[in-house]
């Protein structure tokens, strides 16, 4: 199966290493929730890696194999897949769950500068 995330600029985080990269960032983070099995999740992943790679260094783009990492999936009450969570501080400043487009992410993105 062809991996989902293309660019070294994108992160997989499980649940080890889930709490202390969200607290530990100077800058925003976007979290992808994720299956390799969804197709939206597919459609969405070659958007997340551009962003990625565009603004390596204003934001963080990282990702959560939701079949995975069961225990951290259910802790953040994900239901729906792709669900993406918008981190600032350590603290969780808004969501998406579906597609959107790249300039609705970007937006969201900006807002947490």
């Amino acid at each position: 199966m062809k991996n989902l995330s293309s660019t070294a600029s994108v992160i997989h985080l499980d649940e080890a290493t889930f709490d202390q990269t969200i607290s530990d960032s100077d800058v925003p983070i976007l979290v992808d929730f994720w299956a390799t099995w969804c197709d939206p999740c597919r459609l969405i992943a070659p958007v997340l890696d551009e962003i990625a790679e565009e603004q390596a260094d204003a934001v963080r783009i990282v990702k959560v194999d939701v079949d995975n990492n069961r225990e951290l999936s259910n802790r953040c009450e994900i239901r729906n897949i792709p669900t993406l969570f918008f981190f600032k501080g350590g603290e969780l400043k808004d969501q998406v769950v579906g597609l959107t487009t790249k300039a609705d992410l970007i937006s969201r993105l900006n807002a947490l500068r």
